[in-house]
């Protein structure tokens, strides 16, 4: 059985930094392109970024040059650092497991989600 499982997120500031975890259980790793989503209040599912295999990774430009995205295959773990959050950032964020060209092209999620995280930004 697939399970990923979100951590990491919380209230912050406008400016301040949080660091997503997702602990990946029930399938190969290190085999699998891996992803984050979020989701605002009354809006779509919105790709913020994704990792293939090799490590190569690709973000939505909104969240470029703030967000970084990493694996570690040895532990089965993705991480997402996310600075200088800004209100926009606010949502609830999924790790899924999604083809790499699939968020490149904004294609619809199509592969497995954890539970989610919230993460708000607010003054």
């Amino acid at each position: 059985e697939v399970r990923l499982w979100e951590s990491g997120g919380g209230l912050v500031q406008p400016g301040d930094s949080l660091r997503l975890s997702c602990a990946a259980s029930g399938f190969t790793f290190e085999s699998a392109d891996m992803a984050w989503l979020r989701q605002a209040p009354g809006k779509g599912p919105e790709w913020v970024s994704a990792i293939n295999t090799k490590g190569v990774t690709y973000y939505v430009d909104s969240v470029k040059g703030r967000f970084s995205l990493s694996r570690d295959n040895g532990e089965n773990m993705l991480y997402l650092q996310m600075n200088s959050l800004q209100p926009d950032d606010t949502a609830v964020y999924y790790c899924a497991t999604e083809y790499f060209r699939t968020v490149v092209r904004g294609g619809p999620p199509s592969g497995y989600r954890g539970q989610g995280t919230q993460v708000t930004v607010s003054s």
